[in-house]
């Protein structure tokens, strides 16, 4: 037993000899291969970072290469312009020369004349001089024919020149004007009864509505829809208003536009009588009668053209006309007014021996901005003068559109003819309609608003309420503060009250001194 366990404890010691000595040489190795692999990597790291030298050496070389060669084509592209300046001046050059030559030529062309001129002015003196010594011995021997100097016989020779071309002037001034007056009186009625007979048209003005009339008032909610979608896209895809209330059978459109309220009052009698109300069908069928309409406008602008012999306008003029048929003027329709206008003075100006087709193409078109004053700002007159004037109009189409409410000094025979062409469609028995009631009212309502400011003594609306004439005391206002109460009371007017067109603001102020002698 004890020699085993002496035997085990040998073999357990040579046994951990042998580990520790396996040990140690394995970490021997371990070491080498470190110092190898270190070693290997340093190797590579300066490989590498020679290689990256080299690179970059390269690449600067390249870059200068490069920089080189930009260098030497701006200097090629700045030889180039230097050689063109040169040729441009040189160029440039050779023409001063050669005006300069002509410049010497001109000059010596002025030389020889101004010499001929100075001869030709000295000659004239020499006349004249010859001249005024025959005119002086003349006036002294008249002067001692008469026995009166210079200046006695002047003044009794224009004294009795004066009485007598007094005399006669007055005398034939008074004929003239009464023969002139008869005359004028006398062919202007003449002219006006024939055109008159000549042209009979109807005196019965059209009126637009904008009333829907609908079966039954159940059509009411479904024009409504469903939390009122249906009414919100047609007011939408129409820009009108669509007012729904208590009246029984009957839907009212409102718009200022009168194009956009016939599409909407077309487009929804069309709903109606389709049955099928919601949105999609409710663009569906705008869109449509805004194309059919347009065309149709179009259709009447070139109808009313060849009814009144008008050839040659713009398109664009031509559309304009066509939406008059939609507008209205005291419920008198413009564009009926307009050829009305157009024919009457075509006739006046044959009678007067004028060119009666520029007379009507001024008729028809003096009208022409109430087409588009709702889109633009100021009176019918001046919007209609810029769109002709915008699209080749002659010169007396456009003075006549501008002048014939007697807004500007009449310059040309043509817009007088119009004016009175004008006056007379608009005062036919039936072709304007308005109670007197509410004529009157209107007048007063703008008198009163004119009259409700301080300083004003008195207010006459005049021109069928287009013009206000306002006199104010001189004593409580001045200049400025009259300028003032003009601007207050036309802003007055925009606030309260609704027209069509525009209303002229005149504010008067006068000072008057009086004295009596005693």
């Amino acid at each position: 037993m004890p020699g085993v366990i002496i035997a085990v404890v040998v073999a357990g010691l040579a046994s951990a000899a042998a580990t520790f000595g396996v040990l140690r040489l394995w970490d021997h190795l371990l070491r080498r291969d470190a110092r190898s692999e270190a070693q290997e990597i340093i190797r590579k790291a300066k490989l590498e970072v020679e290689n990256r030298r080299r690179e970059a050496e390269i690449e600067l070389k390249e870059l200068a290469i490069q920089h080189k060669a930009e260098g030497e084509k701006e200097l090629r592209r700045l030889r180039e312009d230097l050689h063109e300046r040169d040729r441009l001046l040189d160029k440039r050059q050779d023409a001063l020369e050669q005006q300069g030559e002509q410049l010497r030529k001109q000059e010596k062309i002025n030389e020889a004349t101004q010499r001929k001129l100075s001869e030709r002015i000295q000659e004239v003196n020499h006349r004249r001089e010859e001249l005024t010594k025959l005119l002086d011995m003349q006036r002294q021997t008249l002067h001692e024919l008469s026995g009166l100097n210079k200046e006695e016989a002047t003044r009794r020779l224009l004294e009795n020149l004066e009485t007598s071309l007094q005399q006669e002037a007055g005398a034939i001034i008074a004929r003239s004007e009464k023969r002139v007056t008869e005359t004028c009186e006398e062919r202007t009625r003449e002219i006006l009864l024939t055109s008159l007979q000549r042209y009979a048209a109807a005196h019965t003005a059209e009126t637009t509505t904008s009333a829907v009339d609908i079966p039954s008032d159940e059509m009411k909610g479904r024009i409504i829809g469903r939390e009122g979608r249906n009414i919100r896209a047609f007011e939408k895809a129409t820009g009108v208003d669509v007012i729904i209330d208590d009246t029984p059978g009957v839907v009212i459109v409102s718009a200022f536009d009168t194009i956009r309220r016939e599409v909407a009052r077309l487009a929804l009698t069309r709903l109606i009588a389709d049955g099928r109300i919601h949105p999609s069908r409710i663009e569906e069928l705008v869109a449509e009668t805004q194309s059919e309409l347009e065309r149709h406008v179009q259709k009447l602008g070139e109808q009313a053209c060849q009814e009144v012999g008008v050839h040659g306008l713009n398109e664009r003029i031509v559309n304009l006309l066509g939406r008059l048929q939609f507008r209205t003027s005291y419920s008198q329709n413009v564009l009926r007014h307009s050829i009305e206008v157009a024919f009457l003075a075509g006739m006046l100006a044959e009678e007067m021996g004028l060119d009666g087709v520029l007379a009507r193409r001024c008729g028809l078109l003096h009208d022409i901005g109430k087409a588009a004053d709702h889109e633009t700002e100021g009176g019918h007159p001046k919007i209609g003068a810029d769109l002709l004037r915008r699209y080749g109009e002659r010169a007396e189409v456009v003075h006549a559109a501008c002048g014939h409410h007697d807004d500007l000094r009449i310059s040309n025979p043509y817009t007088v003819l119009v004016a009175t062409a004008d006056a007379c469609s608009a005062s036919r028995p039936g072709a304007r309609r308005e109670t007197l009631e509410r004529y009157v009212k209107r007048m007063e309502e703008l008198e009163s608003i004119a009259t409700a400011f301080s300083g004003v003594e008195q207010a006459y609306a005049i021109q069928a309420g287009r013009e206000m004439r306002v006199m104010v005391s001189s004593k409580d206002t001045t200049d400025e503060s009259a300028a003032k109460i003009c601007r207050d009371i036309a802003k007055a007017f925009e606030e309260r009250l609704t027209y069509p067109g525009e209303i002229k603001v005149t504010v008067l102020r006068e000072t008057r001194h009086t004295e009596i002698a005693k």
